[in-house]
């Protein structure tokens, strides 16, 4: 069983920055891949990234967060990062971590065992 927290979520202006923290509970953290997704109001919950279990794998993002996104994890902390810069307005949503109960990460929603309860992060115009 895991249990996620996520946290750091806010109102930012346009071009800002935010990280994002989700804090898991559990000693087998290291086993499991990490995800991000989102969900604007009225509209699917979409992928964002998603990290191998060591971090040292390769990482994947979805096309309209890359080069501006960038997750990671620190298993010493039970820890998964998503730093976002150049925030547009259309990156407001709620953001959600993931755990995967297997090593890879994966861009499925349905592929995932665990979720937090959401983080809103709002960017202004």
């Amino acid at each position: 069983q895991v249990q996620l927290v996520e946290s750091g979520g806010q109102l930012v202006q346009a071009g800002g920055s935010l990280r994002l923290s989700c804090a898991a509970s559990g000693r087998t953290f290291s086993s499991y891949a990490m995800g991000w997704f989102r969900q604007a109001p009225g509209k699917e919950r979409e992928f964002v990234a998603a990290i191998d279990w060591s971090g040292g794998g390769s990482l994947y993002y979805a096309h309209s967060v890359k080069g501006r996104f960038s997750i990671s994890r620190d298993n010493a902390k039970n820890t998964v990062y998503l730093q976002m810069n150049s925030l547009k307005p259309e990156d407001t949503a709620v953001y959600y971590c993931a755990a995967r109960n297997g090593p890879f990460r994966s861009s499925f929603t349905a592929d995932y065992d665990y979720w937090g309860q959401g983080t809103q992060v709002t960017v202004s115009s």
